[in-house]
């Protein structure tokens, strides 16, 4: 067996969840690497919601969907309002958090409206539907938004969902790790 490292891993994850057909999340777009991915598992059928706040990352995500940009909606707004903007069942939902890699490192995902967002797509998630989180928290503000949503993870109610926490613990320099949120049931 060979242990897969975060992104990978998330892949793995999504793979396992999302069908053809299926509508899907994407909030935090960034430079559109996982929109892509997802609009190639839910194919022309499915659909592709993609949110980022800000104009480089929508731009950098509808470049790189090319073909894929008909099933894909590239929103630019914060993941806080996933609630205002989607109203389809979905399958899975997946956040890059931190900040965007070569643009202004001030503008961070922040713990109150991640956990804002969290709860938009539990309520639009399907049963066995899975909410995937790659944290970075090597930044400054990253051990608050870290902490704040490990507390957060930890109070869900067992019987709804279920929280799998996958890291490497003897890895330098604040190493991602991945929260997943499978849905068990209904509230």
């Amino acid at each position: 067996m060979k242990l897969e490292r975060v992104l990978p891993y998330v892949k793995t994850l999504l793979k396992n969840t999302v069908s053809p057909g299926d509508h899907v999340i994407d909030a935090t777009a960034g430079n559109g690497h996982d929109s892509l991915f997802l609009a190639q598992l839910v194919g022309m059928d499915g659909h592709v919601y993609s949110f980022d706040v800000q104009k480089t990352a929508i731009e950098a995500t509808l470049l790189r969907l090319g073909e894929w940009r008909n099933n894909t909606s590239v929103i630019h707004a914060g993941h806080e309002t996933i609630s205002n903007q989607v109203d389809s069942e979905i399958s899975a939902a997946v956040f890059n958090l931190g900040y965007l890699p070569g643009t202004d490192h001030t503008i961070i995902t922040r713990p109150d409206t991640t956990i804002q967002a969290i709860e938009g797509c539990l309520k639009l998630l399907k049963v066995g539907g899975l909410i995937v989180l790659v944290v970075y928290h090597g930044h400054d503000g990253g051990d608050s938004e870290r902490d704040g949503l490990l507390d957060y993870v930890r109070s869900l109610p067992q019987s709804y969902v279920h929280v799998l926490k996958y890291e490497f613990i003897n890895q330098q320099n604040h190493p991602p790790f991945v929260l997943a949120i499978e849905k068990m049931k209904h509230l």
